[in-house]
C-alpha cells in the first residue's frame, strides 16, 4: 500500500515534518473447518431418533435443521459434546449439558414446524454447501 498526498493537501506542510509511515497490519484469518462426517452422521441419526421420540418435527426449511445438525456435529468434534450452535456462549466448555433452545425440533402446533422427522445425510451436505 503506498501514500500519495495531492499537492492541494501537501500546501503548507513543513519540510521537516518526515514522509508517512507505513503500518503494517496483519490480516486477521478465519480458518472454517467442516465437522467430521462422522460427527454429522451421529449428530443426524440422534436429531431423527430425539424427533420420533419426543414427537416434535424439523423446520420446515431443511437449511435450517441441516445447519444446526452440522453445528451440533461441530460442537462435538471441538468441545466433545454436542453444544447448541444456535446461542452464544461466553464460555461454551462450561456450557456443555445444559439445555437447548434451537429450533432443531418443533412441536406440531409449532408454525415453523415441517412434516419430517428424518433428514438425509444428502440434505445436510446440499443445504449447507455454500456456507
Amino acid at each position: 500500500m503506498s501514500l500519495q498526498a495531492s499537492s492541494s493537501y501537501a500546501v503548507g506542510i513543513s519540510s521537516f515534518v518526515s514522509p508517512p509511515c507505513r503500518v503494517r497490519q496483519s490480516p486477521v484469518i478465519r480458518a472454517k473447518v467442516e465437522p467430521s462426517e462422522k460427527s454429522v452422521e451421529i449428530m443426524r441419526k440422534f436429531s431423527e431418533q430425539y424427533a420420533r421420540k419426543s414427537g416434535t418435527y424439523f423446520c420446515v426449511d431443511k437449511g435450517v435443521t441441516s445447519v444446526v445438525i452440522k453445528g451440533l456435529a461441530d460442537h462435538k468434534d471441538s468441545l466433545g459434546a454436542p453444544l447448541c450452535p444456535c446461542r452464544h456462549y461466553d464460555d461454551k466448555a462450561a456450557e456443555v449439558g445444559k439445555e437447548c433452545h434451537c429450533m432443531l425440533f418443533l412441536t406440531p402446533d409449532n408454525d415453523f414446524a415441517g412434516q419430517d422427522q428424518a433428514i438425509s445425510l444428502e440434505e445436510i451436505r446440499e443445504s449447507t454447501a455454500n456456507m
